[in-house]
């Protein structure tokens, strides 16, 4: 119970103590609540029953009591990625180290040679540049356009490294230029201002005299974590993965749906126009996924977001706002929300207004099979054949 301040009037204290009383007592009834329909039937009489500046703190309290623990810490994990796994590298670093002969026979012509018999090796001597494929595809241009030698595409060192992909003579030999000027500092010259050249790291410092030492006497472990704190920890597949990691909730959704019989579209990018015409929805873009019936009649609505950023989680629930608006001049078409990551744990100004926007129709990996005892789910299980 809040302090009463002695400038207070007993009035005032009065209608303070019973409004505290009020918000924990429509708390603890949403929270102790037997089923979904319950708990969603009491979230809708919080506008009947408290004012709306203290809206912001029941939705608030709900979520960080029902929602939260919910939540999956999914910055822990990383999807799995051969290319990027350290059994292929080692065997590429392998490969490599034997063609030079522990870095030795590094000319143009001897990179040229090994490049053209085993593209794969490009992984490696790229890494050793530090930079990343897109940058060293347009180094290639500026290697490769003095003396005529055409450039590689980033898809196409992506190809090599990746698949070992037949690689020309020519193809070859830009590459095993670019690696040759990188590495003995010619290509780009000194950098201007205070700035440093990417070559200014431990391993090519001195160029392939740097490489041999530290391929031959290991890497101190202080160094390799400090490349790990410079580099930016598990950054490359990350970025690999972005699309991955964005679609692991919708796959979820998706994956419950079919196996359990629920007719849905999964909306993208090549069909917003034929949700809008199918089921007369306008907003733009489409909800993730759209949820109907036999006679094709939509039934509800479901958005995914995940984030780990609370300030992103904040923007991200002003979709939900705008889909409610379209669910209320849908007739109140029920409006689902699936949400991952640490970033909704931020309650106030994100995750409280999606309890809100949705009813607490708010679900997560870990509760996601939940959503099939909300209406309308019942009474849609098993209307689609299993696949």
């Amino acid at each position: 119970m809040p302090k009463i301040l002695p400038w207070v009037s007993p009035g005032i204290c009065l209608r303070l103590v019973k409004s505290v009383t009020n918000i924990r007592e429509t708390v603890i009834k949403i929270v102790e609540a037997k089923s979904w329909d319950q708990r969603i039937a009491q979230i809708r009489l919080i506008p009947h029953y408290h004012g709306t500046k203290e809206h912001p703190t029941i939705y608030a309290e709900i979520a960080r009591l029902l929602y939260v623990p919910h939540l999956a810490a999914d910055f822990a994990y990383i999807h799995e990625e051969h290319f990027y796994s350290l059994e292929y590298f080692n065997q590429v670093y392998a490969e490599a180290y034997t063609a030079t002969a522990g870095f030795t026979k590094v000319t143009e012509e001897d990179l040229t040679s090994i490049l053209e018999s085993n593209p794969r090796t490009l992984l490696v001597f790229r890494t050793i540049t530090g930079l990343r494929k897109g940058e060293f595809a347009h180094a290639t241009i500026m290697a490769g356009k003095p003396t005529g030698l055409s450039p590689l595409s980033s898809n196409k060192v992506d190809a090599m490294e990746r698949r070992g992909t037949s690689t020309t003579h020519e193809q070859a030999r830009v590459a095993a230029r670019t690696l040759t000027r990188i590495i003995d500092g010619s290509l780009f010259g000194d950098p201007p201002g205070d700035l440093i050249s990417k070559q200014a790291k431990p391993d090519t410092e001195n160029g392939w005299v740097s490489v041999r030492r530290f391929a031959d006497n290991r890497v101190p472990f202080s160094l390799f974590l400090h490349q790990r704190h410079y580099g930016g920890s598990f950054r490359q597949i990350l970025d690999a993965t972005s699309a991955k990691r964005g679609a692991l909730i919708e796959d979820a959704v998706e994956a419950l749906f079919r196996d359990n019989g629920i007719p849905y579209i999964r909306t993208g990018s090549n069909n917003q126009g034929d949700i809008a015409a199918q089921f007369e929805v306008r907003v733009t873009p489409a909800p993730d996924f759209v949820i109907f019936d036999n006679s094709r009649t939509l039934r509800a609505m479901l958005e995914c977001k995940g984030t780990n950023d609370g300030g992103t989680a904040r923007d991200k629930a002003l979709r939900f706002t705008k889909l409610r608006a379209e669910s209320n001049r849908l007739g109140g078409i029920p409006l689902i929300a699936v949400l991952g990551g640490i970033g909704w744990t931020r309650v106030n100004d994100a995750l409280g207004p999606v309890v809100r926007d949705t009813e607490g129709r708010v679900f997560t990996i870990s509760t996601i099979s939940e959503m099939l005892q909300v209406a309308p789910f019942p009474s849609l299980t098993g209307l689609e054949p299993a696949p």
